[in-house]
């Protein structure tokens, strides 16, 4: 009879497929690759062992469905995302900054306007000469 993965028994399938040491499987956490490491047909463990089924797949989910073999690339990535996200905050917070500068220089351009189109000016402003002939000095 083929043998059934087991835990702990003589078919310690399962642990090397969670461990990610596999021998007769690609190494995938599916109740397919633990059917070929068990050396059986995947019915036989859907079918027949489903309490197997379902402790794999409590084991797979207790590693995050992540390979051992992946987990630094995993970690790698969660610190990328992390840092994705930090940035994209920034520079929301720099695009609202520029508005808010932009109103401000509008706000200034106007006012200035309007004081240059005044013929009698505030006694806190001189006006600035704006002849643009005059030669640069050397």
């Amino acid at each position: 009879m083929n043998a059934v993965p087991r835990l702990g028994g003589e078919g310690i399938e399962l642990q090397r497929l969670v461990a990610d040491t596999p021998t007769r499987s690609a190494g995938a956490l599916t109740v397919i690759q633990l059917a070929a490491e068990a050396g059986v047909k995947r019915w036989v463990l859907t079918h027949k062992h489903p309490d197997l089924r379902k402790e794999f797949e409590e084991a797979r989910e207790s590693v995050n469905g992540i390979p051992a073999a992946f987990q630094t690339l995993q970690a790698k990535v969660d610190d990328l995302e992390a840092a994705h996200k930090r940035l994209r905050q920034h520079n929301t917070e720099l695009t609202e900054r520029n508005e808010i500068y932009a109103q401000v220089i509008h706000a200034l351009t106007t006012e200035l306007a309007h004081l240059g189109r005044a013929q009698t000016l505030p006694p806190n402003v001189r006006r600035l000469p704006t002849d643009t002939t005059a030669s640069p000095r050397t």
